[in-house]
Formats: C-alpha cells, sequence, structure tokens
C-alpha cells in the first residue's frame, strides 16, 4: 500500500541540532487528486525532477545582507564571521564559560545548522503529511493519510536501534493497524476523525496541550496532545444550513487545507475553498467569513504573535493577501496584496512579527516578503486579470516547464530563494528558530526529498538528501556513513521541521 516506507528521520550535526522531516512514501498519493475535474493514475506517477531553469545563487544578494544587518533578525556578529572562516564553536563555548558575562546563545548558535542526512526514528504504516516540533521541542508530532496523530517525545534519549521495538498497537485500533517500529518514545496515538482523503494540516495551541487538525472536509477537529483523554471537539467553518444539509446528503461542503491557533489559543483561522475563517472557541462559533480569493486557499497564518488582528492567505490564484480584523466590518477588501508568484501558492508561514513571512509557490520560488511593501488593493484590481503563468501546468505531474516569466511584473517580494522541488503536493517553508538564529535561515521540504536550507541573502547553505538518510538501525549519535541512497526510489518532503534548542 502507498506509504509502506513512510518515516520521520532526524538530521542533525555535531551539536545535537536537529531536524525532523515528515515523508509521502515511495508511491506517495496527492490529496489534490480529490478534485474531479483531474484524472491521473498516481501510481505510475513519475519521480519529481527539481527543475533546472534557475541559476544557483553563488554570492550573497544585496538585498538579503541589507535584511542581515537590520537588526530584525538577530544577532548576526557570528554568522558572519562564520563565512569569513573565523568562527569556532569550541571557542565560542570554552570563552562563554569563562566569561562573567555569558554570550548571548544566538552569537554561538546561528552559524550552527543541521549538516546531515539523519537517520530514520520512526516507521508508520501510512503517509505522512505534516509534522512538526512542539514551541519548546519537548515533543513532536506527526499527522498520517490514515487519520492517525503520534506524539513522540523529544526529553529523553531515542533508545538504541538494538533496544528499539515494534510498538504495540493502540486498543482502539489493534485491528486495523500493524505494529510501527520507532527509536523514539511514544506519548500518545490519537485516532482522529476521518473526512476528506487525508489530514490536509494540523497546529499546536501556544501552551502545547491542545491540537487542531483539519481535512478535505468543513469540520476542524481539536483534541489535547499529553493527556490520555480522547476527547475530540468538533469546530464547524461551514454555514449552519449548509451543515444541516450535509447531514441530509451525506456530502461534504468544502474541505479546510490550512488552519491555525491564534496567539491566545482562543481563536482558529481556517482557508479553503477560496475562503478564510476565523472561528472562536470562547464563544464557539465562527466570527470571520472572508470570500478571500477566486481560486483554493491552500494555507493561511496569523502575521504575528502578539496579537490576531492581522491574517495572511494564500492561494491557487497566485497572490497572498493581508487582512486586518479591524477593518472588515466596512470592507470585506483586504488590506494589502503580496504579488509576485506567476503560479500557484502552497504555503505562507510568518516569521510571528507582523512584517515578514515567506511563501512557496509551484513557480518554484520561495519568497520573502515585507508586509510593509505591499501593493495595495487597487493596483491589485488593475492587474487581477493578467495571467504570467504557464498554459496547462499542473504540478502534481512532477515537472516545471521553461518559465516565460520569473515574477510577476508587479513583483513586491523582497527576496526569491530557488533550487528546490514545489510539486506534486503543497511544499511547506519555515524560517528557522527565533531563539537560537533569529530566523536568518529559511528551510523547505521539496518533491525530490532535498531539504534546502538558504541564508537570508539568498545563498543555498546546506541541503539535506532524504533519500541517503541512514536506516533505523543505525545509531544517529554514530559518525554518518557513506551514499546509502536508493536512486530507484522515489522520496517527497512535504514538511520539516527545526529543533528550537542547540544548548
Amino acid at each position: 500500500m502507498p506509504g509502506d516506507d513512510s518515516t520521520a528521520s532526524r538530521p542533525g550535526n555535531d551539536n545535537n541540532l536537529s531536524i525532523e522531516d515528515s515523508e509521502l512514501g515511495s508511491r506517495d498519493d496527492d490529496e489534490d487528486d480529490e478534485d474531479d475535474d483531474f484524472t491521473y493514475s498516481y501510481w505510475r506517477r513519475p519521480r519529481a525532477k527539481t527543475p533546472k531553469w534557475f541559476q544557483p545563487v553563488i554570492a550573497p544578494q544585496e538585498a538579503g545582507l541589507k535584511l542581515l544587518r537590520s537588526g530584525e533578525f538577530g544577532r548576526t556578529g557570528v554568522e558572519a564571521q562564520s563565512r569569513k572562516g573565523s568562527a569556532s564553536f569550541a571557542r565560542a563555548i570554552l570563552s562563554r564559560q569563562s566569561k562573567l558575562r555569558q554570550t548571548p546563545k544566538q552569537d554561538i548558535a546561528n552559524a550552527i545548522i543541521p549538516n546531515t542526512n539523519g537517520t530514520a526514528v520512526a516507521s508508520l504504516n501510512d503517509n505522512i503529511y505534516c509534522g512538526q516540533y512542539s514551541a519548546d521541542s519537548s515533543f513532536y508530532y506527526t499527522c498520517c493519510r490514515d487519520f492517525r496523530l503520534h506524539i513522540y517525545d523529544m526529553t529523553v534519549p531515542l533508545m538504541y536501534p538494538r533496544q528499539a521495538k515494534r510498538r504495540p498497537a493502540e486498543r482502539h485500533d489493534r485491528l486495523s493497524a500493524p505494529d510501527e517500529p520507532t527509536t523514539m518514545k511514544v506519548i500518545k496515538v490519537i485516532q482522529g476523525i476521518s473526512g476528506g482523503w487525508t489530514i490536509t494540516d494540523a497546529h499546536l495551541s501556544p501552551d502545547n496541550e491542545r491540537i487542531i487538525y483539519s481535512s478535505i472536509d468543513s469540520t476542524v477537529h481539536m483534541t489535547t496532545t499529553l493527556d490520555p483523554s480522547t476527547t475530540q471537539i468538533p469546530i464547524p467553518f461551514a454555514d449552519p444550513h449548509a451543515t444541516r444539509r450535509r447531514h441530509l446528503t451525506s456530502m461534504r461542503d468544502f474541505g479546510i487545507w490550512s488552519c491555525k491557533f491564534s496567539a491566545d489559543g482562543n481563536e482558529v483561522v481556517a482557508g479553503g475553498d477560496g475562503k478564510i475563517f476565523v472561528y472562536d472557541l470562547l464563544a464557539n462559533r465562527r466570527t470571520v467569513k472572508i470570500e478571500a480569493h477566486q481560486d483554493d486557499v491552500n494555507s493561511c497564518c496569523w502575521a504575528d504573535t502578539a496579537s490576531g488582528n492581522v491574517l495572511i492567505s494564500a492561494s491557487d490564484d497566485t497572490f497572498l493577501k493581508v487582512w486586518d480584523r479591524r477593518s472588515l466590518g466596512s470592507s470585506q477588501k483586504p488590506s494589502g496584496v503580496l504579488i509576485g508568484h506567476t503560479e500557484g501558492i502552497t504555503n505562507v508561514s510568518a516569521k510571528g512579527d507582523g512584517r515578514y513571512v515567506i511563501s512557496n509557490g509551484k513557480d518554484q520560488a520561495l519568497r520573502l516578503w515585507d508586509l510593509r511593501k505591499m501593493r495595495t488593493n487597487a493596483e491589485y484590481e488593475a492587474i487581477i486579470d493578467d495571467d504570467y503563468g504557464i498554459g496547462g501546468y499542473d504540478y502534481r505531474y512532477g515537472r516545471y516547464p521553461r518559465p516565460k516569466h520569473l515574477a510577476h511584473p508587479s513583483d513586491c517580494s523582497v527576496m526569491t530563494y530557488r533550487g528546490h522541488a514545489v510539486l506534486q503536493t503543497l511544499i511547506r517553508c519555515h524560517f528557522s528558530p527565533a531563539e537560537t538564529t533569529g530566523g536568518q535561515y529559511i528551510y523547505s521540504g521539496s518533491a525530490d526529498g532535498r531539504i534546502h536550507i538558504w541564508s537570508l541573502d539568498g545563498r543555498v547553505v546546506q541541503v539535506l538528501d532524504r533519500s541517503k538518510s541512514l536506516p533505523m538501525s543505525f545509531d544517529p549519535s554514530e559518525p554518518e556513513m557513506g551514499c546509502t541512497s536508493n536512486p530507484s526510489r522515489a522520496v517527497c518532503v512535504r514538511d520539516v521541521s527545526w529543533h528550537t534548542k542547540v544548548l
């Protein structure tokens, strides 16, 4: 079955910094094949091919260097020194211990990035569609196509390979799920409420005690992460009359592709079917519904971690829109629009400061945006009907033809990053942890299995090849072995997560 070899793996380096990746299996299926107007055999899907139309960035780009020097991305002194070869991690540690006033953690950690291809730490029975560390990296969760959520304890060491055992299936799932080997301690396995096709997104509350997950259904579900409770609370986003009609006809209204908790954990923003919604958990009702886009909303987020006023939505119509809830009462027009992608957008992720966001596009570009430089709604409406994409292109085929336009003529992005493959599924991207790196790096999954890490200055500083990860029988603390890749095995990394702690 698809996903027989779906695994979570842990790349790292000598300083125990790690990224967890969520892998779609060698014959992975894509949630998008639910579309009625598209017929395609995913069993015969070709391996995704990394686009070769773009020249690699060798020298730092001035716009990126300006960002690094702005002071908005943490302390950059040691990171800059490391480019010249003058930084020493060991020397920095010894110096920190000998000083009365300790060296700031960022001065040591911001030049340390994951640098191995990793070792498998769990093997699940179906494809993993998303996975992230908790904010404090005390646990890691995965969400699978079989609607099961696994939560792993990151505070205890991995079991040595000879100690790793096949975890018994949960009592409620003993008949349907074979044992699943892992070297991590399992805190909890949650059997989600089945919706359409797969779990499309999940997100943790700020206190890490709750998790929400969505599917191709108009209802998001919420449950707890660390206690033994199996209670799941529905969060409906459909109109009440539509919900009643759905119960009578057994039909789904629409799917939710993205959902996020607010900074205080009291609200949830969700996107799907060209709309974005906000649900008030305390009032137990939907409070915002915006006809936001002309195509599917694949991703949405809050712009900052301090308030819940500004929302960002990203769509297959190629645009990101910025919404200020304080002005929605008078008009349902966006406060601004981020224009630059020429194809649909798979993911948007915020730095959390209310200024910077990044987005992955099916035009094979990861773009960095400054909300202070967004286009006005009037400017957007003047170009809304202009199309600069590739006619007939469908990213699910795993190929990106040579583009006629590298960006929209009204591009207002600050930086563009390339090298990865945004194909076959909704590939995600993130800022590196603020605590240790100040967000000075950007990283993304890739349909070819090669996780990319960029410096803000535009250069690819590390590529981690998931196809070369060591099997679970190897000890991840041992030196990395030689090439173990299997050229015939297609690996797709949809989601990636960077551990927030170093020292």
